[in-house]
């Protein structure tokens, strides 16, 4: 079964209510790709679905996600941007799944909707932004959120939110394109450094875009990020994370990550529907099928893998 970890989805009612309570808006870039719940937008992605074999999409945000400084903003777009995620795949139960957005910064608040999102909604797990009005995902503030997380075994998927990591040097040069990968290499370094995963074993955390630059650094880590303070090499603990092969069709990174953190812990990702502005849905798979990858390898990460997550059969 081919699950889609890393796709976006934009009901009317999110778009509107976060444009009033944020000023956020989806891209201009997005204005004529499938993203909406318009009837046209959501047959055009079924289609493409089936065409490129992929039986279930799990819908995140993404950059713009459902956070306020207010806490009342906050909760009410969350709610509003989950129902509409529930909406949808209650009417498509088999095809779309969803994790649940939550309305931070405010912990307290995003506790009562995970618990709604899980318990009500029937969402698969949860969507964080690497950081929070300038806050790491990784900060202590937000411990309650993963002590939760971890009673209940759950999945969580970390997506970058466009800040370019505060640097000037990104922003100033017109070179965004690079910030999401900034910030999920910066996010493991300090999901690491907090030891998120070691404090929380029952988490199942996935990033975004292969890792970033992760893969190309894990012995440098090893050397020169805390190793005589964390309980374990940091590249071991990298290694317990799974990355979504959200890649640009790259064949080097795609075989840098695999060496890097091995096959058992990629999983399929698109960034629907941002990768259809230069390739097909298809083709978002297919640079993996054609990869130089062992074939077993190829079919747990287009397969396997994923499903296994969710606790669902393959």
């Amino acid at each position: 079964m081919l699950i889609d970890v890393h796709a976006h989805y934009s009901p009317k009612a999110y778009l509107e209510t976060m444009a009033r309570v944020s000023g956020g808006r989806r891209p201009p870039s997005w204005n004529n790709l499938p993203h909406t719940d318009s009837p046209e937008d959501v047959e055009t992605r079924l289609r493409f679905m089936d065409e490129a074999g992929v039986q279930i999409q799990v819908f995140s945000t993404g950059i713009l996600a459902p956070y306020a400084h207010r806490e009342a903003d906050a909760v009410e777009a969350a709610r509003i941007t989950n129902d509409a995620y529930a909406e949808a795949t209650r009417r498509y139960p088999d095809r779309f799944a969803s994790f649940v957005n939550l309305p931070l910064p405010h912990v307290d608040a995003s506790l009562r909707e995970m618990e709604r999102g899980f318990d009500q909604l029937g969402m698969v797990g949860v969507t964080m932004n690497c950081s929070a009005f300038e806050h790491s995902a990784a900060e202590s503030r937000f411990d309650p959120l993963y002590q939760e997380m971890n009673r209940r075994g759950a999945v969580v998927y970390y997506h970058p939110c466009g800040n370019n990591i505060r640097s000037p040097m990104i922003g100033e040069y017109g070179i965004g394109g690079i910030g999401p990968v900034l910030e999920d290499s910066v996010l493991v370094t300090h999901l690491i450094v907090r030891q998120i995963p070691i404090r929380y074993p029952n988490l199942k955390i996935i990033i975004s875009h292969l890792g970033g630059l992760i893969p190309t650094f894990l012995d440098r880590m090893d050397h020169q990020i805390g190793p005589h303070a964390l309980a374990e090499p940091a590249s071991t603990t990298a290694r317990r994370f799974y990355y979504d092969t959200v890649g640009h069709g790259s064949a080097a990174a795609l075989l840098a990550a695999w060496k890097a953190f091995g096959a058992d812990h990629l999983v399929p990702g698109s960034d629907w529907p941002v990768l259809l502005a230069s390739e097909t849905y298809v083709e978002t798979f297919d640079y993996v099928r054609r990869s130089e990858l062992p074939q077993d390898d190829i079919d747990k990460i287009i397969h396997r893998n994923a499903p296994a997550l969710f606790n669902l059969p393959a």
